[in-house]
């Protein structure tokens, strides 16, 4: 009598979903330009005035703090003839510095001068008084959707049909619930520029069928993703380091505290995290590491990767972060190089899918949730 039959081999997206235009101009409408976008963390702008100018897939979007504490996101243009308000970099291409953005705690257009409040009100426009039908209540900045979670700021660029935040962030506050994360700070940030597809990259992320063959350091601090890839571990209690390994450093340990309030597992174990559509966070007992993903084509992504520390150790005389820094970049770039093989060998004229082995099974998510996208209709 013979046993269960094996399950068929899983398909990957098309190939065509990684590599043309066109799959990228759907994805920005329908996912960048809809879903909440993990673009900042609050102490990027940490004072009421404090501001910074983000690009989330092709839209400027400037987020400022108001003065009372609450942060807000506006398109970062201007409801008169459409300038961009605060556009310093083009300025320097022509050495000059323009009067606009945000000064004395309003909003300044540097074209025509006008200026509108932090929450995004349209407060004065010059010369505009005699006309009959103008009417500033009409004419506010074009609003962005602002939410927040651990210390991390999230954007909607269309607010008025945002999905339900609570389900955007899944089980994540939930599983990271006892890790401080509104407390830790950026200590460093490294940009990567990687000549792949941003889902290539996050299904990357979600296996670790690849640990073996690619990152032998973390597999020394890791032993059991030489195992099955990892599959057999219990993904909700975290994944064991070796024995007298605490955290993801090349020695497996660190002179720094655990965070405060983690279980006695969470100080020996590490959690990983992926918020769709662009956020992978990554949490060891004594530190972080966030990655922003930034679409910029079919083929390339700017990866935005936050190391992120307790204050409480950062103000520890002699603290240094390069253990964990310097391990993270070695795997990161391990990632990034193997990632950029696959999308040079699925540009090739004569690949029209891939395969998921049986210990890919998370990276079939992506395949799930491009899907759900595809069949919600339009607004």
């Amino acid at each position: 009598m013979s046993g269960p039959a094996a399950p068929p081999m899983e398909r990957s997206l098309p190939s065509d979903a990684y590599r043309t235009p066109e799959a990228w101009a759907w994805e920005k409408g329908r996912i960048f330009a809809r879903e909440w976008v993990c673009a900042a963390r609050e102490e990027d702008v940490p004072a009421p005035g404090d501001s910074r100018v983000i690009d989330v897939a092709g839209e400027s979007v400037l987020l400022v703090r108001s003065r009372g504490g609450t942060l807000h996101a506006h398109y970062n243009v201007c409801r008169h003839r459409g300038a961009r308000i605060c556009d310093h970099a083009n300025d320097a291409r022509w050495g000059l510095e323009l009067p606009g953005g945000v000064i004395g705690g309003l909003i300044r257009c540097p074209y025509h001068g006008w200026a509108y409040s932090l929450e995004g009100a349209l407060i004065a426009a010059p010369e505009m008084s005699g006309v009959s039908d103008f009417d500033k209540t009409a004419l506010s900045l074009y609003p962005v959707g602002v939410a927040l979670w651990g210390g991390f700021v999230f954007l909607n660029l269309t607010p008025e049909g945002a999905p339900d935040f609570a389900a955007a962030l899944h089980e994540a506050p939930r599983r990271l619930g006892n890790y401080p994360l509104e407390d830790l700070r950026t200590v460093r940030t490294i940009d990567y520029d990687v000549a792949a597809n941003w889902k290539l990259i996050l299904e990357n992320y979600n296996e670790c069928y690849h640990c073996g063959p690619v990152h032998p350091e973390l597999c020394e601090v890791v032993p059991e993703f030489r195992r099955n890839g990892g599959m057999h571990l219990d993904w909700e209690l975290g994944v064991p380091h070796r024995e007298g390994a605490t955290t993801y450093t090349a020695s497996g340990t660190t002179t720094r505290e655990p965070f405060p309030g983690l279980s006695e597992e969470e100080k020996v174990r590490h959690k990983g995290e992926l918020i769709y559509p662009n956020l992978m966070l990554s949490v060891s007992s004594d530190h972080a590491a966030a990655f922003l993903l930034w679409p910029l084509a079919a083929d390339r992504t700017r990866i935005e990767c936050r190391f992120l520390f307790h204050g409480d150790e950062i103000a520890r005389p002699g603290f240094d972060a390069s253990d964990a820094v310097d391990f993270w970049d070695l795997v990161n770039r391990q990632d990034w190089a193997v990632c950029e093989r696959v999308q040079r060998g699925i540009s090739a004229r004569v690949h029209d899918h891939g395969y998921y082995s049986p210990l890919e099974d998370y990276s079939l998510d992506i395949r799930r949730y491009i899907a759900d996208r595809q069949d919600r209709p339009r607004e």
